[in-house]
């Protein structure tokens, strides 16, 4: 009775380990934005190298978050859109948009994109876990129990926030990239190869 108890607090333990190691809070990142962009990423995102860099100055953001965004959210695709009617490089919902703005537009979708994920940022008081579950369900799941979460938003930062440490540790290749390619980004990057003209 005594070797299962044993296990299951080791597992426990573990598990909390691997979640710590993984958690990115303001204060385990770099003080200042880093002008690089790691180079993990798929190369429909590294497509965007430039204008990611651009856009993350613009909004103050890592262009290694910035870039992990678009690749759980599009993988590089402007014209990529979803059920739930998000649409563009960031999947953004029609409802950030103003009147008469394209939402296929890379400048106007970042614009809009990396706004919200700027204000889900500064309500998550820099934690990066936090502000992608924000990003994907909403500024409003931030304050609330993870176990609360949609299984979407679970899955979201189960992808995404590794997938950032990984480029902001420099791990190349990034496993957690190639675990999210496998499971969920093959035919979205993919189209997103097609659609830019990549080989």
């Amino acid at each position: 009775m005594i070797a299962p108890l044993s296990v299951l607090v080791v597992s426990v333990l573990f598990g909390l380990l691997a979640i710590q190691s993984v958690s990115l809070s303001r204060e385990s990142l770099p003080d200042s934005t880093p002008a690089n962009l790691s180079p993990i990423f798929r190369r429909e995102v590294l497509h965007w190298a430039d204008s990611i860099l651009r856009w993350a100055g613009a909004s103050s953001l890592d262009p290694n978050l910035v870039a992990a965004i678009m690749q759980i959210e599009s993988c590089g695709d402007p014209r990529a859109a979803s059920r739930a009617g998000a649409m563009g490089l960031f999947q953004v919902m029609p409802f950030h948009f103003q009147s008469g703005e394209n939402p296929y537009d890379p400048e106007t979708n970042a614009l809009r994109g990396l706004g919200y994920l700027a204000r889900s940022l500064a309500a998550a008081n820099g934690d990066v876990r936090l502000a992608m579950a924000g990003y994907n369900g909403g500024i409003s799941v931030i304050p609330r129990p993870e176990w609360t979460w949609r299984a979407e938003t679970k899955r979201y930062v189960q992808y995404g926030l590794p997938i950032y440490a990984d480029a902001v540790n420099g791990i190349n290749p990034s496993p957690a990239l190639n675990e999210w390619y496998t499971d969920y980004g093959a035919s979205l990057c993919n189209q997103a190869a097609h659609r830019l003209g990549l080989p």
